[in-house]
C-alpha cells in the first residue's frame, strides 16, 4: 500500500505540472484574483446596506454572515485592510457594548441567526473586544434550549417543528465547533456537534443516487414529507452545499484524537463521491435539483456549483479526499466562471444564476415544479460568500 500512495505522490505533480500552464489563470485571471475581484465587486454593490441603522432595513442574517466570513478569510491571503472594515461596519453594527444584537431573537430558536457568530468570533479573536466574546456567548446559549428531535438533533426553527435540514446543519454545527474548540468546551459539546451530523445523515441519505434529500420530519406530518421516512422529495443542490460547508468546516475545530472525527470524514467523502456522479459533463457545474439535469426546466445553478468546488478543493487540500478529484475541481472552477462570471463595462463582475431561495413548508411541497419555480437572481450572497471561498482554495491546491 505504501508504494501504492508514494507511486500517486511522485506522478501527480508531473501531471499537474505538464497542464500548469492553462490551470494558473481561468479567463485571464488566478482563482484568487477572481476571489478579490468579486469582494471587490460586492463591496461597491452593498455599500453599508448590510449595516444595522436605526429603521434600516438590514437584518441579522445568515447570508451577511457568511459574505463577511469569507471576506475575512480573503484577507488572510491578501492582507487587505478594507475587508476587515467592512465587516466590522456589517456585523459589528449590531452588537452593542454589552453584546446584545439588534433585530436578534433566542425565542425564534433559528439555527439561521447561529450562522453569523462565526464573523463574531473572528472578529473577537482580531480585536479583542469584549462586546464580540459576549454576543457569541448569546448565541451559544441559544444551543443549550434550542428545541430537538427524540434523538437530540436541533430543529432547524421553532416555526419548523421536529424538522431537521441540511442547511441547519452549516448554520449551527460550524460555530458549535469553532466556540467549543476557542473556549475549551468539554468532549460532549463536539460529541454533540457528531450527533447533529450522525443523525441528519443516518435520515436523509439515499444510496441509490448517493446524494442527501433537503429535510426530514421526526412526525411525518407535514406535507411535503414522505409519510414512511419523513424526508422530502428531492435533492436540492444548495441544500446539500450547506451540509457539505458543515462538515468540512467542522474538522477545521474538530479534535484530532476525537473518536467521531473519521466518522464525519467518512460522511463528507460519500456526499462528495455522490455529488461527483452529477456533475454536469458538458459544463462542468451543477443542476439545481442535482439529479435530474435533462429535466425540462431544470438549470444550473451558481451557488451550489461555488459551494460543491469550495468543498471538494478543502478537502483535497486538508487531506479528507483523493487526488483523485482534482480534475473535476479544476473542471467545476473553470465552468463558473465561464458559465456564471459576468463582467460589466467598469470591470465589476456579478454571479449569475443564484436560485434567490427555498424551503419547505407554508406552501413551499419539496416537489421539483416547487425547486425550479424560486426566482433566479445575480450576486445572491450565498453564491457570492462560496464563490470567494472555492477561489482561495483552488488557489491553494494548484500553487501546492
Amino acid at each position: 500500500m505504501k508504494c501504492v500512495f508514494a507511486l500517486i505522490f511522485l506522478v501527480a505533480p508531473v501531471l499537474y505540472a505538464a497542464d500548469a500552464p492553462q490551470l494558473r489563470e481561468f479567463a485571464g485571471n488566478t482563482p484568487l484574483q477572481w476571489s478579490v475581484r468579486m469582494a471587490d465587486s460586492e463591496m461597491a454593490r452593498r455599500g453599508d446596506s448590510l449595516a444595522w441603522k436605526e429603521g434600516g432595513t438590514a437584518k441579522w442574517d445568515y447570508t451577511t454572515g457568511l459574505f463577511t466570513l469569507s471576506l475575512l478569510k480573503l484577507h488572510e491571503r491578501v492582507d487587505d485592510p478594507r475587508y476587515v472594515a467592512f465587516v466590522e461596519n456589517a456585523i459589528g453594527s449590531f452588537i452593542a457594548t454589552n453584546g446584545t444584537i439588534h433585530d436578534y431573537k433566542l425565542e425564534d430558536y433559528s439555527l439561521d441567526n447561529i450562522n453569523p457568530g462565526r464573523t463574531v468570533l473572528a472578529l473577537y479573536q482580531l480585536t479583542k473586544e469584549e462586546r464580540y466574546k459576549k454576543a457569541a456567548d448569546l448565541l451559544r446559549k441559544q444551543l443549550d434550549v434550542q428545541p430537538r428531535t427524540a434523538k437530540g438533533g436541533f430543529w432547524h426553527k421553532q416555526r419548523y417543528p421536529h424538522q431537521m435540514w441540511l442547511d441547519g446543519l452549516y448554520m449551527g454545527a460550524p460555530f458549535y465547533a469553532e466556540y467549543a474548540k476557542l473556549f475549551k468546551e468539554p468532549t460532549a459539546s463536539f460529541d454533540d456537534v457528531a450527533k447533529q451530523i450522525r443523525l441528519v445523515t443516518a435520515h436523509t441519505y439515499d444510496p441509490r443516487s448517493g446524494l442527501f434529500y433537503h429535510g426530514w420530519d421526526e412526525t411525518k406530518e407535514q406535507a411535503w414529507a414522505d409519510k414512511t421516512t419523513g424526508t422530502s422529495s428531492n435533492f436540492w443542490g444548495r441544500a446539500i452545499g450547506w451540509y457539505a460547508m458543515a462538515m468540512v468546516d467542522v474538522l477545521d475545530f474538530f479534535p484530532k484524537d476525537h473518536p467521531a472525527r473519521h466518522e464525519i470524514i467518512g460522511t463528507f467523502n460519500k456526499l462528495c463521491h455522490g455529488v461527483l456522479k452529477h456533475q454536469d459533463p458538458a459544463s462542468g457545474v451543477w443542476w439545481q435539483v442535482v439529479d435530474q439535469g435533462a429535466r425540462p426546466g431544470n438549470y444550473l445553478e451558481a451557488s451550489a456549483s461555488s459551494m460543491f468546488v469550495y468543498v471538494m478543493a478543502k478537502g483535497v487540500n486538508h487531506g479528507y479526499l483523493s487526488h483523485d478529484y482534482v480534475p473535476a475541481i479544476v473542471k467545476g472552477y473553470k465552468g463558473i466562471i465561464d458559465k456564471f462570471i459576468k463582467t460589466d463595462a467598469k470591470g465589476n463582475v456579478s454571479l449569475t444564476q443564484c436560485c434567490s431561495v427555498a424551503g419547505l413548508g407554508f406552501g413551499r411541497d419539496g416537489s421539483f415544479a416547487y425547486y425550479i419555480k424560486e426566482p433566479i437572481v445575480d450576486n445572491d450572497l450565498k453564491g457570492v460568500g462560496p464563490f470567494i471561498l472555492a477561489g482561495l482554495e483552488v488557489q491553494q491546491l494548484l500553487d501546492n
